[in-house]
């Protein structure tokens, strides 16, 4: 049986709810990244694919989100997490989720470039405006989820990685 299922969001559009109750540190569904977008196979409009359901990489790699995954919504109090563990993609349980619970997590997490958007989370701590870059994120949030960053994300910007826990230990 299915951890999570889709409908209707108070956040946004669809969103990914738990079928049951999930145990902090559970994996709540492996990433499907089958589907790679390039030059040789671009998104498909005429099937529904658009850019809302994409999720890049600082290498450049993009990868068109599958079903239930692409319906997981942004909060800026996230109950999951991703991490990649032997080249595939898991989210994992923050926190306990209880059953019929949105899953949730922080687009900033893993997150880079430029794209700005009103976050519509409802959390106690929204951040209101949200910016993709995980460094835009103010330090508190970049400190509390350093440890949830992503091996190829800390490889990728381990300069500025070191500098924050630089910062931190000389603060």
């Amino acid at each position: 049986m299915s951890k999570v299922y889709t409908k209707e969001s108070n956040i946004e559009g669809k969103g990914v709810f738990a079928n049951k109750n999930i145990a902090k540190g559970e994996i709540v569904l492996a990433i499907d990244d089958s589907r790679k977008v390039a030059d040789d196979s671009p998104l498909r409009g005429e099937l529904g694919e658009s850019k809302s359901h994409c999720d890049w990489f600082p290498d450049g790699t993009v990868i068109y989100m599958q079903e239930p995954e692409r319906y997981i919504n942004h909060s800026c109090d996230p109950n999951s997490f991703v991490k990649t563990i032997n080249g595939t993609r898991y989210v994992f349980a923050l926190r306990p989720i209880a059953e019929n619970e949105e899953i949730t997590y922080d687009y900033c997490i893993n997150g880079f470039g430029d794209t700005v958007w009103q976050c519509n989370c409802g959390a106690r701590r929204c951040r209101k405006t949200i910016h993709s870059d995980f460094f835009h994120l103010p330090q508190e949030f970049q400190l509390e989820y350093l440890p949830l960053l992503d091996q190829y994300y800390l490889d990728f910007y381990k300069d500025r990685v070191q500098q924050l826990i630089n910062e931190q230990l000389t603060s």
